[in-house]
C-alpha cells in the first residue's frame, strides 16, 4: 500500500508534465526506484504505466492527422528492433551497478533537458511531403532511441523531438506524431522482454498507467491555458528528492 501511494502520484505528475513538455520518464522511474524495488523491476513496470498513457496521446495525435503512414511504418520496425536489444542488454547489468548509471544519467538527462527550452516551446509548421533522406535520417534516429529507451527511458520524447527535427528536419506537427509512435513502439517492446523475464509488477503497473492517462489529460487541459512553464520545477524537485535518496542508500 505504501508503494502505491508513493508511486501513484508521482506516475500522475509524470503524465502530466509529459504531456507538458516531455521527460515524464525523470519522475515516474525515480518513483518506482524510490520505493526501493530493484532497478530492474522499477524499469519494467515503468514501461507498463508509461505505456498505457502514451497509447492514449498517440490515438491523439493519429486522429489530428499528425502521422504518415510510409514514415509511421519504417520507424516502428527500427524502433522494436532498437529497443529489444536495448532492454536485453539491460537485464545484463546488475541492480547495484544499474543504480549506480542511473545516478549520473538522470541528472544529466535532466539538465540537458532544462537547457534545450527549445523542445518546451515548439510551434506549428505546416506538413509538407517527406523526401527520401528525412525518412533515411528519421529511421537511424528510430533506431537508436529504441535502444536507449530499451535500456532506460527517461528524456527519450524530448530527444525524438529535437532529433526529428533537427536533424530529420521534420515539421514540428509532424515530428511529435512520429515521436508519439516511436515511443509507444520502444515501450512496448522493452515491456515485453521485462515481462517475460519476469521483471514488472502487473498490478502496480496497471493501476499507475490509469493516474499516467489522467495526468496526460489533465496535463493536456492546462498546457492549452498556457502552462508549460510548471514542467521544469516540478521535475527539478523529483529529481533532488530521488537524488537524496539514493545517496542516502549508498552511504547506508
Amino acid at each position: 500500500m505504501v508503494t502505491f501511494l508513493i508511486v501513484c502520484p508521482l506516475v500522475f505528475l509524470a503524465g502530466f508534465v509529459d504531456s507538458i513538455a516531455g521527460g515524464g520518464g525523470l519522475i515516474s522511474l525515480p518513483a518506482y526506484i524510490m520505493t526501493g524495488m530493484p532497478a530492474h523491476i522499477a524499469i519494467g513496470t515503468n514501461k507498463l504505466s508509461s505505456a498505457m498513457g502514451t497509447m492514449i496521446s498517440t490515438l491523439q495525435f493519429a486522429r489530428s492527422g499528425y502521422m504518415r503512414l510510409k514514415l509511421s511504418c519504417l520507424s516502428i520496425v527500427a524502433a522494436l528492433i532498437g529497443s529489444f536489444f536495448g532492454a536485453r542488454l539491460a537485464l545484463h547489468i546488475s541492480d547495484f551497478y544499474f543504480r549506480i548509471i542511473l545516478a549520473v544519467i538522470l541528472p544529466l538527462t535532466a539538465i540537458y533537458l532544462m537547457l534545450n527550452k527549445q523542445s518546451l516551446s515548439a510551434v506549428s509548421l505546416k506538413i509538407e511531403k517527406i523526401v527520401g533522406k528525412q525518412l533515411l535520417y528519421s529511421v537511424l534516429i528510430a533506431l537508436a532511441s529504441g535502444i536507449y529507451d530499451g535500456f532506460y527511458g527517461p528524456g527519450t520524447g524530448t530527444f525524438l523531438l529535437l532529433a526529428l527535427t533537427g536533424l530529420a528536419k521534420l515539421p514540428i506537427n509532424l515530428a511529435a506524431g512520429t515521436t508519439k509512435v516511436i515511443n509507444l513502439t520502444t515501450n512496448l517492446t522493452a515491456l515485453t522482454v521485462f515481462l517475460f523475464s519476469g521483471k514488472v509488477m502487473i498490478l502496480l503497473g496497471l493501476t499507475a498507467g490509469v493516474f499516467s492517462i489522467l495526468g496526460n489529460f489533465i496535463g493536456a487541459w492546462y498546457f492549452k491555458r498556457g502552462g508549460a512553464k510548471i514542467a521544469r520545477p516540478i521535475i527539478i524537485i523529483v529529481l533532488v528528492i530521488f537524488l537524496v535518496k539514493l545517496i542516502y542508500d549508498f552511504v547506508g
